[in-house]
C-alpha cells in the first residue's frame, strides 16, 4: 500500500493548483486522475486576471496557446455592447497538463472507486492512504459522492447543461462574443477564438428552466450554428458534446476531518456566467492554505461575480491607458 501524506483526487485547475501550493512548500503529494494528461476537456477556456494572478502565470512566457482579449462583445435581442476589458483564452488540453506538470506532483492514472476512513486519513481502493484527502475531480468527484453528498445535496435548479465543440478553424473575427438569453434560453451562447487556428463554440442553460418551459438546448445549438454560419463561421462543421456541472448554491460543508472538496466537485461555478476555473482555482489554493497554515477552509468568498471580475479588468484597462497617456505626453524639464 502506498502512504502519502497529502492525496488528490483529480488533476484539473483545482487539485493542480493546490498540488502547487503544497509543493512549493515541500509536502508530499499524490495525484489520481482516472486520465492520462494530457486530455480533451470541453471548456470555452476563459480565465480571468485573476486566475493569471492567483497561479503566477505570466502570459508573455506561457508556453501554449493564449489570446488576450482586449474586448468582449455582448449580445442581447437587438442589443450589442463591445467591452474594453482584459480577459484571456486558453485550450484546456494544454492548459491542465502544463499546470500539473508544473506543480510538480506525482501522477498516477487511477479511477478511485471507494473512500474508507483511517483514523485521522483515508483509505483508496485499499492501495494508497493519505493523511489529507483533496477532492478536486470535478462534478461526479468520488470524495464528493462518498464523503459529502448527504451533506451538502445538489439543487436541480442550479444545474447547468451544454452543448459544445472545439475545431480548428482558420478564424477571422478575432473577439470573444457572447449572446444572451436568445429564443428564451435560459443562459446564454459564445464563440471563443483560440490561438493557432482553434475556435471553441457552445450554448448552456439551466436545465430545470429549460425543461419546465419545454426548450431543447439541441435546438439552441441549431440557432448558434445557423448563425454562425452566417456571420462569424462560414463553412465550419461541429460535432458537440454535452456536460452537466453545477452553479454556486449553499454549501455548507466542505471539509470533514481532513478532508476537503474543491472546484465543481463542490458546486462553485459563479451564477451569472458559469465561470468554473476561476473559482476552481481559488478553492484548491486555500484547501493548501488549509493544510500548510491550520487556516479555516471556507468558501464564501471564494465564487464571486464574472460579471465583477470583467468590470474590475475594464477600469484597471482604463487606468492603465490613463497612466501611459500621461507618459506619452510628459516632457522632461
Amino acid at each position: 500500500m502506498r502512504s502519502v501524506e497529502v492525496l488528490i483526487v483529480g488533476g484539473g485547475p483545482a487539485g493542480a493548483a493546490a498540488a502547487w501550493q503544497l509543493r512549493r512548500a515541500g509536502r508530499e503529494v499524490l495525484v489520481l486522475d482516472r486520465e492520462r494528461f494530457p486530455r480533451l476537456k470541453l471548456c470555452a477556456g476563459w480565465i480571468t486576471p485573476e486566475v493569471v494572478a492567483d497561479l503566477g502565470i505570466d502570459v508573455n512566457a506561457y508556453p501554449h496557446s493564449l489570446i488576450t482579449y482586449p474586448r468582449l462583445r455582448l449580445h442581447c435581442g437587438r442589443f450589442s455592447l463591445p467591452l474594453p476589458c482584459v480577459q484571456h483564452s486558453i485550450r484546456r488540453f494544454e492548459f491542465d497538463a502544463w499546470l500539473l506538470e508544473r506543480s510538480g506532483a506525482e501522477v498516477i492514472e487511477h479511477n478511485v472507486r471507494e473512500i474508507e476512513s483511517d483514523g485521522e486519513g483515508y483509505l483508496i481502493d485499499r492501495a494508497f492512504r493519505c493523511r489529507y484527502l483533496i477532492g478536486a475531480g470535478g462534478t461526479r468527484c468520488p470524495v464528493y459522492r462518498v464523503l459529502f453528498r448527504q451533506l451538502n445535496p445538489r439543487a436541480d435548479e442550479l444545474q447547468l447543461v451544454t452543448l459544445e465543440h472545439e475545431i480548428r478553424y482558420d478564424w477571422r473575427e478575432r473577439d470573444c462574443h457572447l449572446w444572451f438569453f436568445g429564443h428564451g434560453l435560459p443562459g446564454y451562447s459564445w464563440y471563443v477564438p483560440k490561438e493557432r487556428g482553434w475556435l471553441n463554440v457552445g450554448v448552456g442553460g439551466i436545465a430545470a428552466r429549460m425543461k419546465a418551459s419545454g426548450h431543447d438546448i439541441r435546438a439552441h445549438w441549431g440557432f448558434l450554428t445557423g448563425m454562425l454560419g452566417e456571420q462569424l463561421a462560414p463553412g465550419a462543421s461541429y460535432q458537440p458534446s454535452g456536460y452537466s456541472y453545477y452553479l454556486r448554491g449553499k454549501v455548507d460543508i466542505v471539509r470533514r476531518g481532513n478532508a476537503f472538496i474543491t472546484g465543481d466537485a463542490a458546486g462553485l461555478a459563479t451564477r451569472d456566467l458559469g465561470e468554473g476555473i476561476g473559482p476552481a482555482v481559488r478553492s484548491g489554493l486555500r484547501a493548501a492554505r488549509a493544510i500548510l497554515e491550520g487556516a479555516p477552509y471556507e468558501l464564501d468568498d471564494v465564487t464571486g461575480s464574472s460579471i465583477a471580475s470583467i468590470a474590475r479588468s475594464m477600469f484597471d484597462r482604463a487606468a492603465r491607458t490613463r497612466a501611459l497617456a500621461g507618459l506619452r505626453g510628459h516632457v522632461p524639464g
